[in-house]
């Protein structure tokens, strides 16, 4: 596929799922002759289509198709379409419909694509009239080439609608615009579920105060004083030992003292 095209789908599909809510592994309806189409041209469909939609994508086709398909007994065509996924059109198997109406039946629900399929379908009629239906992609197959149509005019209209309501809200409402309220939060979270616990941190380590910011402890006022006294108490007993030290004790001379007692005894007499 080439690059131009593979743009261009990727946008429309980008319209298909901002505006009609289209969500991947996309759902995407066969008939009976884009079937026998790829059987006769030796491709498979599933990896066309998800090259086509650059997406998963989910092949489904209805009973009255595989009908149509029984009657051409082609084992072939018939075999592939058994192995994509049945889907219920609740049409008796003995008075099927024919695959036009089956698959008009099934996608168009009161004027809605209401399960978000995509039709891919060679039937010219059939896509002529899911068309007026918005929100339906086409893809066909055109000389072997898979081909998605651009986008319709019903789908058109819807989607620039949606984007002019887009861009008056955003200037009138405040939720849109940005501006979050006090009194709009409150309301959504009353209607919003609890938010899932959060998984817990791995601790690297038992985490200390900084020693910068932690508060000096204040003293005591009594065990200040006790610590003055007690201080005083060792200066007094430090000076008491270096005055003892300094001390010198006087000699004694005593025959000296012997000669002046006597010298007094005379004079007295």
């Amino acid at each position: 596929m080439r690059q131009k095209r593979a743009k261009s789908y990727r946008k429309q599909l980008l319209v298909y799922n901002h505006t009609f809510r289209f969500r991947e592994p996309y759902q995407v309806i066969l008939d009976d002759e884009i079937v026998l189409q790829a059987t006769e041209s030796k491709f498979d469909l599933y990896k066309a289509l998800q090259r086509t939609v650059q997406a998963e994508v989910k092949l489904m086709i209805t009973q009255c198709c595989m009908q149509a398909l029984y009657a051409t007994n082609n084992r072939q065509a018939i075999d592939m379409a058994k192995r994509y996924e049945r889907r219920r059109c609740n049409h008796p198997p003995k008075d099927p419909k024919s695959p036009f109406e089956c698959i008009e039946s099934v996608v168009d629900i009161k004027g809605e694509n209401k399960h978000r399929y995509i039709v891919a379908c060679q039937n010219i009629d059939l896509r002529r009239k899911l068309r007026r239906v918005p929100g339906v992609p086409l893809i066909h197959v055109s000389r072997a080439v898979m081909i998605m149509e651009p986008l319709s005019d019903a789908s058109a209209r819807i989607s620039k609608r949606m984007e002019q309501q887009k861009l008056f809200s955003g200037l009138n409402d405040a939720k849109a615009a940005g501006i979050k309220a006090a009194e709009t939060e409150k309301v959504e979270d009353k209607g919003k579920e609890a938010p899932e616990a959060k998984p817990k941190k791995r601790k690297l380590g038992p985490k200390q105060p900084n020693p910068l910011s932690m508060k000096k402890k204040k003293k005591d006022g009594n065990s200040e004083q006790k610590n003055v006294g007690t201080k005083k108490d060792n200066e007094d007993d430090s000076t008491d030992k270096k005055k003892r030290k300094r001390r010198h004790k006087a000699k004694k001379e005593p025959s000296d003292s012997h000669g002046e007692s006597q010298k007094q005894d005379e004079s007295d007499a």
